[in-house]
């Protein structure tokens, strides 16, 4: 699956506009990660813990979008964006989302 953030794909043709296709992932933190992050608070620093959380995340989220854009039948998503945001006060929402496309080489 040929993914960019652009409208186009260099080299490609868009034969089709499939159309909106999506991956979502509700991630939430654990009493291990927030004592960790409580530490961090205090001395500062990066919370590695949470890094590799939200790139899971990521990584799920992106699956299922492509996951999506496969099952309606493109083979490219143009237009890709990742957002996030918080659902409560220990969890967080990602969402992957773009257009589905049908490419060809040019």
């Amino acid at each position: 699956m040929i993914i960019v953030t652009t409208d186009n794909v260099s080299n490609y043709q868009v034969t089709e506009t499939i159309g909106y296709v999506k991956g979502s992932t509700v991630q939430s933190k654990n009493i291990g990660r927030d004592i960790l992050a409580g530490l961090k608070n205090i001395v500062g620093g990066e919370i590695k813990e949470y890094t590799e959380m939200m790139d899971d995340a990521r990584k799920i989220a992106v699956a299922r979008m492509v996951r999506d854009a496969e099952e309606k039948g493109a083979n490219a998503i143009v237009g890709f964006r990742l957002v996030s945001s918080a659902i409560a006060s220990n969890a967080s929402e990602i969402v992957a989302y773009g257009t589905g496309v049908k490419v060809v080489n040019s």
